[in-house]
């Protein structure tokens, strides 16, 4: 099992009604994957955060997260909303079960 995080710098110039709507429109979608498993979505409560949004997930193996990424409902997300209001973004990915070698995840 694998776990997913990625991190989300926000537009400057996008309005705290827009990331509520990112994090709506994100549950949305992912709710609609099948490979992708506890889902969670947010923004960041800090005062000034350097990435303000984020996505997470588990997946069974990497074969799982490369069939969620070329999911229609996860490319609709990520062209109508992550390249619409982020500016870049970090990627995370790490194995959970001990003692698995992450060559194999």
């Amino acid at each position: 099992m694998v776990h997913y995080i990625a991190l989300f710098r926000i537009a400057k110039d996008k309005a705290e009604e827009e990331i509520e709507e990112m994090i709506r429109i994100s549950r949305t979608c992912f709710h609609r994957v099948n490979e992708a498993h506890n889902f969670r979505s947010g923004r960041c409560i800090d005062k000034s955060p350097e990435y303000g949004f984020f996505i997470s997930a588990d997946f069974e193996s990497r074969d799982k997260l490369a069939m969620f990424r070329e999911d229609p409902n996860y490319r609709r997300f990520e062209s109508e909303v992550i390249h619409a209001h982020t500016e870049s973004q970090i990627e995370y990915l790490f194995e959970t079960e001990p003692g698995k070698d992450p060559k194999y995840s």
